[in-house]
């Protein structure tokens, strides 16, 4: 079985809408979009391409597909590790608008989409990479299909937006893989899915009766 990963810039307070520009995704009136350009360096760069270097699928929602289509087809692979991973992926795509996709490699994703990405998950082939596609992620979380999180953790909170961790989160434990800091402050973390969370106590013990009459004895000095 084929991992799938979920690749995602996120604010101290979860807000993932929008790192890329003010007209990415102005939903709801997001009026912060492009919030990664002043913390993005050299640093962060070199992370994204060791991370995309590698043979992957892409698995995208619709508006997130969109924005990609119009950009990477583009931009010239030569000497971009992160260009030509893109657009040499298999691009499967999540949507219930879309009835055609013009970008070489792409593959719309019909049906019960839980039920398609766990049918994808058990073929041969490349880790499956997730970028944006806030909506989808809900819907693979809830369904418990992430395997992996790889997070670049900005410092800076937006106070709302879409986050990350919203409504199609689940009680899960996770392991931490990897974790640096850029000079700019961001937290690049990546986890892997593992086992249910773990629960326990830190409130004291009551005392029984019989303790609390030994206790006494003892201030009283008998």
């Amino acid at each position: 079985m084929r991992k799938l990963v979920v690749l995602t810039f996120i604010t101290l307070d979860g807000v993932m809408q929008a790192p890329g520009g003010p007209d990415e995704d102005p939903t709801g009136g997001f009026t912060h979009g492009g919030w990664v350009a002043g913390y993005f360096d050299d640093f962060l760069g070199n992370v994204m391409d060791r991370q995309m270097s590698k043979s992957f699928d892409l698995l995208l929602g619709r508006k997130t597909y969109e924005i990609f289509a119009a950009h990477w087809p583009y931009v010239k692979t030569k000497g971009d590790p992160i260009a030509a991973g893109i657009n040499n992926a298999k691009k499967y795509v999540a949507s219930r608008t879309l009835t055609t996709l013009d970008w070489s490699g792409s593959e719309l994703i019909r049906g019960d989409v839980a039920q398609e990405v766990k049918k994808l998950k058990e073929q041969n082939g490349p880790e499956m990479q997730v970028h944006g596609s806030g909506n989808l992620i809900q819907t693979l979380l809830k369904h418990d299909l992430v395997d992996e999180l790889w997070l670049k953790i900005f410092p800076i909170t937006l106070g709302w937006g879409k986050r990350l961790f919203a409504e199609g989160t689940i009680p899960a434990g996770f392991k931490l893989l990897e974790s640096m800091v850029s000079p700019n402050g961001v937290i690049v973390a990546s986890y892997v899915r593992l086992g249910e969370v773990k629960t326990g106590s830190f409130a004291l013990d009551v005392p029984t009766e019989a303790e609390l009459a030994r206790r006494k004895r003892l201030k009283e000095g008998k």
